[in-house]
This record gives structure tokens, sequence and C-alpha cells, in this order.
């Protein structure tokens, strides 16, 4: 089986063991030795550490516009006392031991009611796929006779999930503050960094608030915090009498947020009003195939009109991370700028590029043109090695 760790049509770097004994690639021919003709003590540290360099190389351009699609991989491992970010399968698993009462189904009873495949062991299940399993809810909840028990249920998987997303930054070494630093370091003429997440929680705001980041977000910033999309036309600039420039004087350290799926903090009111305050209501797309459909309600369809906009636009870079390509409404946007915008560049990076089918259209694609690049790192580690450019520190 070959795992990929970097693949880009100027540089490729990739594990492959199909002959039983694992052998190491880089740019297609296996290595044995460095480019000294020393013997290579830890190989697939060796081929990281190249990766690390053309990737580093890559983000070191100035691109007009820098977009960050931030998914739930980008969540996962992070958070303080011992509430972290999960994964999908750990997602799963924290239903299965939580969702029970005689006024529920167990997990393992709601799979067989909504006709998720399970197989002969429910324990050994191979899928776990909350997404899908809400999907499938969702469609059989006008097809059987205990409905009442079935939405109970949908409701409590909704609320650990939106519980399981009450994350705090950690105090150290968070992967959010320290990209958040690099990402800025630009011409303070270029437009700002625009930050896409997908994710619920609040780690985004929360490192731009310890870093001392002002964030444009959609609100508006008198009392009570109301959704207003033209908020994102905003900009901030400082005005001194003494200025003899005729140029604006742009603040630094200020980035956009669009929060593609809703937040833990966002509430709508009767009257239709999305106001930004502490509930227990949060305004959420929860995971389900129906997704797309909810992307065309406010404030949902106006981030999503902005992320086609900037996908758009000349000279773009988007650096997908922790996205699992699921989301139909935000590939079909991608897709359209791979194959349309001539100046339009993208870098993924999650974990097993190469395992994961999701991937394989992309991985192709890499290998043949140099505007995509594929990267097997976690997010942390990412965050970590991107580049810093010193000569714009602001």
């Amino acid at each position: 089986m070959r795992k990929y760790i970097v693949v880009n049509s100027k540089f490729t770097t990739y594990m492959d063991d199909q002959s039983g004994t694992m052998e190491y690639y880089l740019n297609k021919r296996k290595i044995e030795r460095d480019l000294n003709g020393d013997a290579i003590a830890n190989k697939e540290e060796y081929l990281r550490a190249k990766g690390i360099e053309f990737y580093q190389t890559y983000f070191s351009s100035q691109f007009e516009n820098l977009v960050l699609l931030s998914g739930a991989g980008t969540s996962v491992g992070v958070g303080k006392n011992g509430k972290l970010g999960r994964t999908i399968s750990q997602l799963w698993d924290e239903a299965v031991a939580s969702i029970k009462g005689p006024d529920l189904y167990s997990i393992e009873e709601f799979c067989k009611v909504v006709k998720y495949p399970i197989g002969s062991d429910f324990k050994k299940l191979a899928e776990k796929n909350i997404e899908k399993l809400l999907s499938l809810a969702h469609v059989a909840k006008d097809f059987i006779d205990d409905s009442e028990k079935l939405l109970r249920t949908i409701s409590a998987i909704e609320s650990l999930i939106q519980d399981l997303c009450k994350l705090e930054l950690p105090d150290e070494n968070s992967p959010q503050l320290i990209l958040l630093n690099k990402l800025i370091k630009r011409k303070l003429r270029l437009p700002r960094v625009k930050v896409f997440t997908l994710n619920y929680d609040t780690l985004f705001e929360q490192a731009a608030s310890k870093g001392g980041f002002i964030t444009i977000d959609g609100f508006t910033f008198p009392q009570p915090r109301k959704f207003d999309g033209r908020m994102f036309n905003y900009d901030l600039t400082v005005r001194e009498m003494s200025r003899i420039s005729q140029e604006e004087n742009f603040v630094p350290k200020l980035i956009h947020l669009y929060k593609i799926h809703g937040s833990l903090d966002w509430e709508k009111q009767s009257n239709g009003e999305i106001h930004q305050k502490g509930t227990n209501k949060p305004l959420m797309i929860y995971p389900k195939s129906n997704k797309y459909e909810f992307s065309y309600d406010q404030p949902f369809f106006e981030m999503m009109s902005r992320f086609q906009q900037e996908l758009r636009k000349e000279n773009t870079l988007l650096i997908c991370a922790g996205f699992s390509f699921n989301d139909k409404h935000l590939v079909t946007a991608i897709k359209e700028a791979l194959y349309s915008n001539p100046s339009f560049r993208m870098a993924i990076v999650t974990l097993s590029i190469g395992d994961i089918y999701q991937f394989e259209e992309y991985r192709q694609l890499a290998e043949s043109q140099s505007n995509l690049v594929l990267i097997d790192e976690t997010f942390q580690t990412f965050s970590q090695s991107y580049p810093e450019i010193a000569v714009y520190n602001s």
C-alpha cells in the first residue's frame, strides 16, 4: 500500500510496502542515502523533512488573496482540562457511551431503526459516521411509528455534539494562534486574510482574542451584536493628523472570520435577527447530508457567497486544513476555482491523503500540475512548520 506524504508535480514523496518491505521514494526514486552519500537512519523522517522544505517554499510567495478553509481536523486534539476536539470516530464512541435511557434509543437500536449498516457485530463497526447516521435518521422520522422517540434521540445526539464542541484554547502552543500569527505576515496593502471555518467551536475567536487580533465576523460592533453581511466589507485604518501620505494606514493584525456552518454563540431571535451571545439554542447546521440545502438560508448563504467570491479572485491561495471534502456545496466551489481560475493555487493539509478515496482526484491533479499540493500532516504540525515571513512582521 502506498502512503503519500507530499504530492505536487514538482515534488512528491511517498512510502510503498507493496513488496512486503517498506520502501521510500523521493520524486519517484527510491532513496537509500542522502545527498552527501551517507546512510539515512530514519527514512520517513527524512522524507517528511524534505516535504516541509518544499511546502515552506511553496507558501513563501506573497499571494494577493490568502484564504484558509478550516475543517473538523483542525480542532482534533485541541483544548484544555482534558476536553479536546474529537475525530468523527471518537464522536461516535461518545454517542454510544452517552445516548441511553428509557425515552431514547441506544445508538445500536437507533442504527437498526434508521437502517444504518452495522453488520453482525456492532462493537466492531467499521464505519463510525455520525453524519451518515443523522442523515438517515432525518429521512426515517417521517416513516416510522415511534417518531417522537426518534426525534428525542436526534435531539440528544445534537446536544451531545454541541457540548463536545465547547472547547477552550490551550494556554500554550495553540495551532490556531500559531498559524494566524504567521498568515498575517503580509504587506498591509494586500487584502486581509480570510478564515472560513466549518467548526462550531470558538477556537479561532479565542486565538484571535489572545493574539490581540481584530476580527471582522459579520456582526455589528454595538451590543447586542447582530449579523449583517455588509460588515464583511469593513476594514479599519488609523487616521493621524500628521499623516503626509495619501495612502491608507491599515490597522495590523486584522482578519475576516466566516463560520460557514454556524457557531455555538449564535442565536436566531423570534424576529429573525441573528445575535452573537451566550445561548443554549445555538444556530448551527448539524452534520447531515442535506447541509447543502441549509446553506441557502441566512447567515449561511452570505458565508458561502463570500467563499465563492474569494475563490474567483486572481492570485488566490486556498489552504484546506482538516477538511474531509464531503461537503458538496464547498467542493463544488473549490472545483470551479481549480478548473476555471488560472491564477488559483490550493493546498490540502490532512492526514492520510493517499488512503482516503475523496482525495484521489486531487492527488492525480497534483501530480500533473503545480497549482495544487497535498500534504500529509496534522494541523498542529502544519502550523509549526508553516513559514514565517520575517520581513513582514507586524
